[in-house]
């Protein structure tokens, strides 16, 4: 069975009298896009740590439930396999950077190398990413002397060249102004076009909007809703969670206020033209 499924997942660190995570349920499907929001504090991270295997690998603590990985649980994987399967990007850069390595396509080639990969395939890979990453103009700079905002992206591609089937990103735009953040989605979104599951933790919700298939709300460890993008955006009850909602969602909220009742509520900028034209079309407007 391809895909993850979780099952009746709970899990308390060992310092913690309190559950972090309750009775959790996903099924998570190849090759789509799954957002993970809700407020600071709400486990989004914990989730991300059992499904990569770092608990109850090497954090340990109660865990109780299942999360499967194709089949087999998260406990029974070798843990080195599983690194290769499923690929990890931390929200701070700084601690992705080996420290090792004196340019940036080295630091890129770098886990290529640990896997003994043949030197012709791995810089034809890295060239690959520097290309699609656009940082063609860092690439023989020492990575200890980048920006933070460089720093991720270079922390990108060090974990997307090596092409795991499952990418798991925590907060990866932290450290990136709106156009290197732009720039990350695209790539990301070019992952989920070559077939990559990626579960992504993010509080850009307008990004999430146009790039995610679906969408996971947690608050205080538990799932508070969960599915299509556009359902789960688009409901006004989501903000109850501490999510806030697109300004093209609360725009046609506000409509509604006023008896301005458009056909769907959109949750992105162009949809959100085309509900307005049709809704201009029905009144007898002209656009």
């Amino acid at each position: 069975m391809s895909g993850i499924q979780i099952r009746n997942l709970s899990y308390k660190y060992p310092t913690n009298s309190d559950e972090v995570l309750h009775n959790i349920n996903l099924e998570i499907e190849s090759g789509k896009l799954y957002a993970v929001i809700g407020v600071n504090g709400g486990g989004k991270t914990t989730l991300c740590n059992v499904i990569r295997g770092f608990i109850p690998h090497f954090f340990k603590g109660d865990i109780s439930g299942e999360v499967l990985i194709d089949g087999k649980d998260v406990r029974d994987w070798d843990t080195s396999d599983l690194a290769q399967k499923v690929g990890f990007v931390f929200q701070n850069p700084f601690t992705q950077i080996s420290g090792v390595k004196e340019t940036v396509f080295d630091e890129i080639a770098f886990g290529l190398e640990n896997l003994g990969v043949e030197v012709s395939i791995i810089k034809e890979k890295v060239q690959d990413i520097i290309m699609l990453f656009g940082i063609e103009y860092i690439q023989h700079k020492n990575p200890n002397e980048l920006s933070g905002g460089q720093k991720q992206r270079v922390a990108l591609a060090s974990i997307m060249v090596m092409e795991p089937e499952i990418l798991i990103f925590d907060e990866p735009t932290s450290q990136l102004d709106p156009q290197g953040t732009e720039e990350i989605f695209k790539a990301i979104d070019i992952m989920k076009k070559k077939g990559k599951t990626i579960i992504l933790v993010e509080h850009k919700i307008e990004l999430i909007a146009e790039y995610a298939d679906y969408v996971i709300v947690l608050q205080d460890g538990r799932i508070k809703k969960q599915g299509r993008t556009e359902d789960v955006l688009s409901d006004e009850d989501t903000q109850y969670y501490g999510v806030g909602l697109t300004q093209f969602t609360l725009l046609d909220l506000q409509m509604r206020q006023h008896n301005m009742n458009t056909e769907r509520i959109p949750i992105t900028e162009s949809d959100s033209i085309k509900v307005m034209k049709e809704w201009m079309a029905l009144q007898g407007v002209k656009s």
